[in-house]
């Protein structure tokens, strides 16, 4: 970091940015919910239970409500029988797609000996067959 950026932090900001992020972010299963809602395509409940390994309904009822608080998500309710409860990733959340995708791109190459079963590194392009998007 150069002089100017670290006199900048010091200087112009109440708190550390990266800290106020993983305020957000950093509780344990929210980004496992925002990665299903945005990779996946995940907008209902259940589909959060069974595919979120080792979560359970009071804590992820819990983070649902943090993530609506935060404006990172929406709930819709339908008026049906038996009742039915959607969430949708706001443009806030959307945001954060980018974070994931270079956090995926980081293990994709540091650590292909736990992701990949011929445990050889590769890039998020070559993996995915496409460039990371990136925050604008």
């Amino acid at each position: 970091m150069k002089d100017r950026e670290v006199e900048h932090l010091i200087n112009d900001t109440m708190w550390c940015p990266i800290d106020q992020a993983f305020k957000v972010l950093g509780k344990k299963f929210t980004i496992h919910i925002l990665r299903n809602m945005l990779l996946l395509k995940q907008k209902r409940f259940n589909e959060f239970i069974n595919s979120i390994e080792g979560i359970n309904t009071k804590i992820l009822s819990i983070r649902l409500k943090e993530m609506e608080a935060e404006c990172l998500i929406t709930r819709k309710s339908f008026n049906e029988s038996p009742p039915r409860v959607e969430y949708y990733v706001t443009q806030k959340g959307k945001s954060i797609e980018p974070i994931l995708e270079q956090m995926a791109a980081f293990s994709l190459y540091f650590y292909p000996e736990i992701i990949f079963k011929d445990k050889k590194p590769r890039t998020f392009e070559e993996f995915m067959n496409r460039k990371t998007k990136r925050m604008r």
